[in-house]
């Protein structure tokens, strides 16, 4: 990052000393008893090139290799944040890409640091990150709205969901248990039970595992595809 700066302001050194000693010399040399002596010192002109070259030089090389492509992508994100957002929330919109929804991301992100009260924008965040694949931003955005609102049922199964399915053995056992506590609380919420089953499943519990997949196959109605992947699953 800096030898660009550095060999900048040796260059400039460089020149303003050349043109001292061409300066020097050139005063040295005698001259004529008729030519009259002048005695004007030089301006500040004789600095200008190195320092035009020192500061061309730093600006492009902070333009290349510093932080303003950084900080350029995050202005950016934060002035398309309430155009991407409403995309995001209008199920007759365009889908967001890959890309739009990292921006989405970075928005929301700079937004929630004024505005950490808001649970709607965790949430928002936490569904971001799931979509993205990013396990630590879901995660860390549902588990700041469960503690904002523990009664949200959103913030609750998201947050459930995201430690679920975390790659993480403990985080997966805490949300064991707060899919048991949402089951006890409401046994009837087919989403709860489906993830309930899921991380019943996954960490060996199969007794628990069978017992809400056929919950959900008494409250599915006789249609529902769904049946179908809940009997083989059972």
């Amino acid at each position: 990052l800096w030898v660009l700066p550095l060999a900048a302001i040796v260059a400039g050194g460089w020149i303003i000393v050349a043109r001292t000693r061409r300066r020097v010399r050139l005063r040295r040399e005698p001259l004529p008893a008729d030519t009259p002596v002048c005695g004007a010192r030089a301006g500040w002109g004789v600095y200008v090139p190195g320092a035009v070259i020192a500061l061309a030089v730093g600006a492009g090389s902070y333009a290349l290799t510093g932080s303003y492509p950084q900080v350029r992508a995050w202005q950016q994100a934060t002035a398309q944040t309430p155009g991407l957002l409403a995309r995001a929330l209008d199920p007759q919109a365009q889908p967001l890409n890959e890309e739009e929804m990292a921006r989405l991301a970075l928005g929301l992100r700079t937004r929630l640091q004024n505005d950490a009260g808001n649970v709607e924008g965790w949430l928002m965040l936490g569904r971001t990150g799931m979509v993205l694949g990013n396990a630590g931003t879901a995660t860390g955005a549902y588990a700041n709205a469960y503690r904002l609102d523990p009664k949200n049922r959103d913030a609750a199964l998201g947050y459930a969901e995201a430690l679920t399915r975390s790659s993480d053995p403990e985080d997966n056992r805490r949300g064991g248990e707060l899919l048991r506590r949402l089951v006890s609380r409401d046994h009837t919420d087919i989403r709860v039970l489906s993830l309930y089953a899921f991380n019943a499943f996954e960490q060996q519990r199969f007794g628990e595992a069978v017992a809400a997949w056929e919950m959900m196959l008494k409250l599915l109605p006789a249609g529902d595809a769904r049946r179908a992947v809940i009997e083989r699953s059972i």
